[in-house]
């Protein structure tokens, strides 16, 4: 039995137990009835997540995938892929968005080669960076398969034992990607695996005006039309349309659900490793905190697929890196202080609004 299978087999849904116990503790704070709304759902969900009306999570980690994208040859960002290796680099320096957020949320970033096309050895051997890579870079997937089924396997279980690493330490995680060109196949993931329309899920990326993003479309239709993947095999989906970094992620959301950690998902691309971790192992979702909504317009209809409503934050968003889910961990841990310091009636000793 590999990896994935063994991470497969520890993933079960979260705690009925625990979600009725801080069920009934939320329903008796001292407070107005559910006056802190969505925060006192999140609650409830933790507790299930932990297993325990008391979760702690004094560590948490943001882990930033990165990748090259062979796509990226026929014109489908803004940027050149050479930007990868370069914001890898601004990520270890502290320099990057990721790590001004992460250090205001108190969070440790980790960022893992996945697939960029350069050498980083020597970020790798410093210890600045984690070295999991699958390959320099995926093949065009407007001319075949991303890559082979065993390396989108391998992709995958290099982000879980990521996380089984990182869940000695850390209570928390966040996903994060780095990839110039990667809304393309994280596009191609979503119109597969919701089945809806190309047109009408795929954005504008890093800024394409109309006839770039037209382009966008049909390179993105032709990527789909070619390899013909398999919606109900995540590997199969990952392999034909995907990215080394989008794999990881999967990965790392998997590993987490089996070490019952939660995983706060950052925007588009960390969904689109979601949506993959979904199709391999459904119960994933109940280990999932949908950090905010990106710009991307198909990030809606995939947080639908994945059977969250509303994500914790809209602020016209779309870096990426992980950000989103630094800024959202603020919002987890207010959550877990609403469930285990806010006092109910009995405790505060305030005569009940019934009586």
């Amino acid at each position: 039995m590999g990896l994935l299978e063994e991470t497969k087999e520890k993933i079960y849904p979260q705690d009925t137990s625990a979600r009725e116990q801080a069920r009934k503790r939320l329903d008796q704070l001292a407070i107005p009835h559910w006056a802190l709304g969505d925060l006192m759902d999140l609650a409830i969900d933790l507790a299930g997540i932990y297993r325990s009306i008391t979760p702690v999570m004094n560590t948490k980690a943001i882990v930033t995938m990165a990748g090259d994208h062979g796509v990226t040859c026929e014109g489908i960002s803004k940027f050149p892929s050479e930007v990868t290796p370069q914001m890898v680099v601004n990520f270890t320096t502290g320099g990057a968005g990721i790590n001004a957020l992460a250090r205001q949320a108190g969070a440790d970033v980790f960022v893992v080669d996945m697939g960029v096309n350069s050498d980083l050895s020597d970020l790798a051997r410093s210890g600045k960076i984690l070295d999991k890579k699958v390959g320099p870079g995926t093949n065009n997937i407007a001319r075949g398969p991303a890559m082979s089924h065993g390396l989108a396997r391998r992709a995958i279980e290099s982000g879980i034992e990521v996380s089984n690493d990182l869940s000695r330490q850390y209570d928390i995680f966040g996903t994060g990607d780095m990839g110039i060109g990667n809304t393309t196949p994280s596009s191609a993931i979503a119109a597969v695996i919701t089945g809806k329309d190309v047109g009408a899920l795929t954005g504008r990326g890093t800024g394409l005006d109309d006839q770039q993003l037209t382009h966008k479309v049909k390179v993105i239709e032709k990527a789909i039309a070619i390899n013909n993947p398999d919606a109900r095999n995540g590997i199969d989906v990952l392999a034909k349309i995907g990215g080394f970094e989008i794999g990881g992620i999967a990965g790392l959301i998997l590993g987490a659900a089996a070490q019952k950690k939660p995983v706060v998902v950052d925007g588009f691309i960390s969904t689109a490793g979601a949506l993959i971790a979904s199709v391999i192992e459904p119960f994933v979702r109940d280990y999932l905190i949908f950090s905010h909504k990106s710009m991307e317009p198909g990030h809606k209809a995939m947080h639908i697929h994945l059977g969250c409503t509303r994500p914790l934050l809209d602020l016209n968003m779309r870096l990426g890196e992980g950000t989103g889910g630094a800024l959202a961990m603020n919002l987890v841990e207010a959550a877990v202080a609403i469930l285990t310091e806010v006092a109910t009636f009995e405790e505060a000793a305030v005569a009940n609004a019934d009586k």
